[in-house]
């Protein structure tokens, strides 16, 4: 099984910043594409921002320059630093990550999400 835990939410004021940290552990033999996404209530999940295994990078034109995604490939771990942060960003964002994991000595592919963290920007 793989397992993405996030961590890093929280309440800021307009302008302030945030760094989410999604951590990846379980049976990996190896992470392609991770990334970030965002729901609000009723509202259709979105993409933030991706990130490939060489580090090649996507973002939504929403937060371009202020957002920045980053990977420690040793660490299994994402990150999304969050700059000047806007009260429509408050959101649950979502970390996710797919490759490939052991079912035993087999390898086959995944495609997991995170539980979400909570993101509020006040006014």
């Amino acid at each position: 099984q793989v397992q993405l835990v996030e961590s890093g939410g929280g309440l800021v004021q307009a302008g302030g910043s945030l760094r989410l940290s999604c951590a990846v552990s379980g049976s990996i033999f190896s992470i392609n594409a991770m990334g970030w996404y965002r729901q609000a209530p009723g509202n259709q999940r979105e993409l933030v921002a991706t990130i490939t295994s060489g580090g090649s990078t996507n973002y939504a034109d929403s937060v371009k320059g202020r957002f920045t995604i980053s990977r420690d490939n040793a660490k299994n771990t994402l990150y999304l630093q969050m700059n000047s942060l806007k009260p429509e960003d408050t959101n649950v964002y979502y970390c996710n990550a797919g490759g490939v994991r052991l079912r035993g000595m087999v390898p086959v592919s995944f495609d997991y999400w995170g539980q979400g963290t909570q993101v509020t920007v006040s006014s």
